[in-house]
């Protein structure tokens, strides 16, 4: 695991360089804009519009971050015959794998967190008197973290067996179904066959269910999640990215790399 390490780590220090965390500046102007805008316009709502705008934005720079850069973890390494000397030396290829995801998880992780605090001090801008379910706001990002991690599992498990772009129309395809994933369940069973139905039922517990992690209108107000629902949610997202990451390396391991 000591290799492991050593890869996520250089992983974080390349993301940093590609300047992804130039987003944190953008985010944060966007934030005191917004509350500015908000205090100004919105009469008894302002907690709404910044907890909805600020989560949204969250959620999206991730998700292009997650996708985008995710994708680029082998593509772009085989590009500059990097990989073919990293796999030289004692590295195996489960361990530049876990190693990508992992340096990728901590690069999303500090995006999150920076721009979860600069949320909440949005928050504080517009409503200076806390609550004790103001604390949402957190979890909600705490949620969008575990759904950016799925998401770059899939990526890493795409770029391990196609192109580049193929892999971020798979990855962000999958999420756009994975966000409708009830509404597969609830379909209507008398329009449809039994074998349709069998397999929509199939596909929607194949499926991440990417709904799972949105509790928005909670955080926007201030209603508190149960911890329950937070450890079911931690659990399904540490499976799942488990049992996709399994495959990617299954995959990546029968590559012919030559």
């Amino acid at each position: 695991m000591k290799r492991v390490g050593i890869v996520a780590l250089n992983t974080f220090r390349e993301a940093v360089r590609d300047r992804v965390l130039y987003n944190l500046l953008f985010f944060a102007l966007v934030m005191m804009a917004a509350s500015i805008i908000a205090g100004q316009i919105s009469i008894g709502i302002e907690q709404t519009v910044i907890a909805t705008l600020g989560l949204s934005a969250i959620s999206l720079i991730g998700l292009l971050i997650a996708i985008f850069i995710g994708v680029g973890l082998v593509s772009k390494e085989m590009d500059k015959r990097t990989l073919y000397a990293l796999l030289a030396k004692p590295v195996r290829r489960w361990e530049f794998l876990l190693g990508k995801f992992g340096g990728l998880i901590l690069t999303l992780a500090v995006n999150t967190a920076a721009m979860g605090v600069g949320l909440f001090l949005a928050l504080i801008y517009v409503k200076p008197t806390l609550e004790r379910g103001d604390g949402t706001v957190f979890v909600a990002v705490y949620f969008i973290w575990l759904k950016l991690a799925l998401v770059v599992a899939l990526a890493l498990l795409f770029s391990c067996f196609t192109t580049p772009l193929l892999a971020i129309l798979f990855t962000a395809g999958i999420y756009i179904v994975g966000l409708y994933v009830q509404e597969l369940r609830d379909l209507p069973v008398a329009v449809m066959s039994p074998a349709m139905t069998a397999f929509t039922k199939w596909l929607s517990y194949l499926l991440p269910n990417f709904e799972n992690f949105n509790i928005m209108a909670q955080a926007a107000h201030s209603r508190p999640v149960a911890g329950a629902f937070i450890a079911q949610n931690t659990l399904y997202a540490a499976v799942y990215c488990t049992i996709v990451l399994t495959a990617a390396i299954l995959v990546f391991s029968r590559r012919n790399l030559k």
